[in-house]
């Protein structure tokens, strides 16, 4: 596998990504400058990570949607490569119109930063097959800005489209439907709010993020 992680100006869990997809895939994985104005050649991976990307200037993610790099990211993800967006890579990816819905403040207005509980709604994916008969996983939460919000047109389509791929056990932040992550129509783009990338081994509290990345190199395996 060869993947890619975006560095934004107020990123602060690229690192993570990093090391979150080298320990669990053995991947090549670069770093790639939001002003960047081409990606590597080959990736099968782009990880948008988490953090406050521009301060969280004008809306979380408004700013790094318009960054040169994500009009790359749209042109890959057009062609089928797997795209996983974190807390605020998941924004982000709404703001570029990658993903349906947007993300609003929590409806308590204050910070959650905890573990978290997650039912799989969604198995027959590309980031999820690897989870097997797993009926919940546990990661970690830690923003204020994840209440997931789209009208009832968008949201009957996506629901309809099995396009939920994590819903939350206890809802922390107002998220209709308890929605913690979705892909897109075509399956290959995913925004979560919760973080695989502090939940990937033992020692950090939970394992339980590396199977989505698991289920990545399945697809490469299977090709």
């Amino acid at each position: 596998m060869k993947a890619a992680v975006l560095v934004f100006p107020g990123s602060n869990c690229d690192r993570d990504c990093k090391v979150a997809v080298e320990v669990t895939t053995g991947a090549q994985v670069s770093m790639v400058w939001h002003q960047d104005t081409s990606l590597p050649a080959g990736l099968d991976l782009i990880v948008v990570p988490g953090g406050f990307s521009y301060g969280d200037y004008l809306r979380c993610g408004a700013m790094a949607s318009l960054s040169p790099v994500m009009a790359e990211v749209v042109k890959a993800a057009q062609r089928g490569v797997s795209v996983v967006g974190i807390c605020n890579g998941f924004q982000i990816l709404c703001e570029a119109g990658l993903l349906p819905g947007a993300l609003m403040r929590n409806a308590g207005l204050k910070y959650v930063c905890k573990p978290i509980e997650l039912t799989i709604e969604n198995r027959n994916t590309r980031f999820t097959s690897a989870y097997g008969d797993k009926a919940s996983v546990w990661m970690t939460q830690g923003n204020g800005d994840g209440n997931f919000f789209a009208d009832a047109e968008t949201l009957k389509a996506i629901e309809d489209n099995n396009q939920v791929v994590f819903r939350y056990v206890e809802n922390p932040n107002g998220s209709v439907n308890n929605i913690a992550g979705i892909m897109n129509a075509q399956g290959n783009v995913l925004g979560m709010m919760p973080h695989p990338d502090r939940a990937f081994e033992p020692a950090l509290g939970s394992a339980d993020g590396a199977p989505l990345f698991h289920s990545l190199m399945r697809v490469l395996q299977a090709a």
